[in-house]
């Protein structure tokens, strides 16, 4: 591996992509730490020391901007408005034929597709930064947190000065988009991804640090232990799949004959990726959002139900909403795996081609046996990711963890996907040089 990283670097086109990538982080993490206009940065470190941060879905927008969500910086929305964004187009696909016709026209449809993903999540990042500021302003980003700090979080609350802040958070989420592309484009492996990588990343250490801090060191490395542990595990299932065989028949264009080669229709374990654990969080944040509102302010009792929710939909201790959230991806699992891949369209595909399964026919006969097989795989694929999801659920109960621990949920799926899909474009670049590839 040594020997490859000496490669690497005296290979000038990749050193200059590799060297342009970090560069391109770097500015990331630093606009993560630029507090936006009108902040009372000082009130926002105390909170931030005071409490362990959020649950649910803002919990999850804090991990993948790195924490600069609670930290209220120019980058506080993080990639969270993109990644909606690609998300509601892609599912739009199925509702508006349009949308499906220019994905189906190669890539001029596609980059149609990226200018309206663009414009969505310049959207999104409006809305979004409108709910942040307004939720600083009346001191609930923390929670109920007992600190009059967390009340003041804003040195200036005219209209004006809000304005300012939600342009500020928009032209930062507008920033990383471009950041991203940029990468994707001068740098190597996926921008957007990437960024989410370093976000995640970069919460690793005070995530261990906590741990360390309220445990000790015994517990410190049974964490670490297992953490290793369920990397590996998730390294042998991320690189999973079950290998559909096809064969192409023999067919004269002219003189040349094309076909008659054997290949595989790759179908991975984990299809659906963090997809199902993003739309868990974001339903589940529902209820708390509900009960938040009707909780009354004066200090009188609450209703029963909004205290049932308090208990049971507030923080991911209890065995309900365990249970719930378990059952949530596996449902959200089976439909974004049905939507992003269609088997009539993939037999539909080989039958043009002259494709066939051995022992299948083509056409419909062929439609159904994908289908059947992506059914099976998929059940546990599901169960994969739900038991994943609940990792940092188990150690906010049993290691005062929060979140954002390191070694499970959406964390550990993306740190291990993108590392993988990262490594494997730097040993294509190797290769293409005639040198020995990093993977061997």
């Amino acid at each position: 591996m040594f020997s490859a990283i000496a490669r690497i670097i005296r290979t000038p086109d990749l050193r200059r992509k590799i060297g342009f990538t970090l560069a391109i982080i770097a500015l990331y993490r630093l606009g993560s730490n630029v507090p936006a206009p009108f902040v009372d940065f000082p009130n926002v470190e105390t909170c931030l020391a005071a409490s362990a941060g959020t649950e649910g879905l803002l919990g999850l927008v804090n991990l993948f901007s790195g924490g600069a969500l609670l930290k209220l910086s120019i980058f506080a929305l993080g990639v969270m408005p993109y990644i909606t964004a690609t998300i509601i187009v892609q599912l739009l696909r199925v509702v508006i034929p349009h949308f499906e016709s220019l994905h189906k026209e190669g890539q001029a449809g596609q980059a149609k597709l990226t200018q309206y993903t663009r414009y969505l999540t310049i959207a999104l990042a409006l809305l979004q930064s409108t709910t942040l500021v307004t939720v600083a302003r009346s001191g609930q980003l923390f929670g109920s947190a007992s600190d009059p700090s967390c009340q003041a979080l804003l040195t200036n609350d005219v209209w004006w000065a809000q304005l300012l802040m939600i342009f500020a958070l928009t032209a930062g989420t507008g920033l990383i988009m471009w950041f991203a592309e940029l990468v994707t484009e001068r740098g190597i492996g996926n921008g957007m991804s990437l960024l989410i990588f370093t976000s995640i990343a970069a919460t690793f250490p005070a995530a261990m640090w906590a741990i360390w801090e309220a445990k000790g060191f015994e517990v410190f490395l049974m964490v670490l232990i297992v953490g290793i542990i369920v990397m590996a595990l998730v390294v042998f299932v991320e690189q999973s799949q079950r290998r559909i065989p096809v064969q192409y028949a023999k067919r004269m264009v002219g003189r040349r004959t094309y076909g008659g080669t054997n290949t595989y229709i790759p179908l991975k374990v984990n299809m659906a990726g963090v997809i199902p654990i993003i739309f868990a969080s974001s339903l589940l944040y529902i209820p708390m959002l509900i009960a938040q509102f009707n909780t009354p302010t004066d200090g009188s009792a609450p209703p029963e139900w909004v205290t049932w929710i308090s208990q049971n939909f507030t923080t991911g201790d209890s065995p309900l909403y365990m249970l719930v959230y378990f059952l949530l991806i596996i449902g959200f699992t089976y439909f974004y795996v049905a939507i992003t891949f269609n088997p009539v369209e993939v037999a539909d595909n080989m039958k043009k081609y002259g494709g066939f399964i051995p022992g299948i026919r083509a056409g419909r006969p062929t439609a159904e046996y994908l289908d059947y097989v992506l059914t099976r795989i998929t059940f546990p694929g599901s169960l994969y990711i739900g038991l994943i999801a609940l990792i940092p659920l188990i150690a906010l109960s049993t290691v005062q963890a929060n979140q954002n621990f390191p070694f499970g949920g959406a964390s550990i799926l993306i740190i291990v996907g993108v590392g993988l899909e990262t490594v494997k474009q730097i040993d294509a670049q190797l290769q293409q040089r005639h040198y020995e590839g990093l993977l061997r």
